[in-house]
């Protein structure tokens, strides 16, 4: 079996880091899968879930990251991360109140509130939200 050596790493702590069969993650431009021997890449990546299918394990790794960047190698899959949670850590109540405050803010035409963060906050705790979703219903 032929596998790939995987990184996910945060700017708090390396996340993940081992061989795997493949990987899937959220690509700037849709979500892509990685096998190896993968044509070399470097993309942006977008909030949502990394899944690690780890070498001689049934259970895929789960990852939900916030962003960040991906670099594919022949023989090596890097991602870096603004923020990486692994899935078992998700907490799908500060996930919730994450995306209520980003919600008010955006509702809150009376104050002086930066559009821009609030709708990327917005973004990042739905995602965040699916990732958790998706890692219950695998489970």
């Amino acid at each position: 079996m032929t596998t790939i050596h995987v990184d996910v790493v945060s700017a708090e702590a390396s996340i993940f880091e081992g061989k795997a069969e493949f990987v899937v993650l959220p690509g700037e431009s849709g979500e892509l899968g990685i096998y190896p021997q993968h044509t070399p890449l470097i993309t942006r990546i977008r909030p949502g879930a990394v899944r690690i299918k780890v070498a001689g394990q049934a259970e895929e790794e789960f990852v939900f990251v916030a962003g960040g960047i991906l670099e594919v190698q022949p023989n090596r899959v890097t991602v870096l991360a603004d923020t990486a949670i692994r899935g078992r850590d998700l907490d799908e109540a500060k996930a919730n109140e994450a995306r209520k405050a980003a919600e008010e803010a955006l509702s809150n035409r009376k104050g002086e509130i930066d559009y821009a963060k609030a709708q990327a906050e917005l973004a990042e705790a739905i995602a965040q939200i699916q990732a958790l979703r998706k890692y219950r219903s695998r489970k």
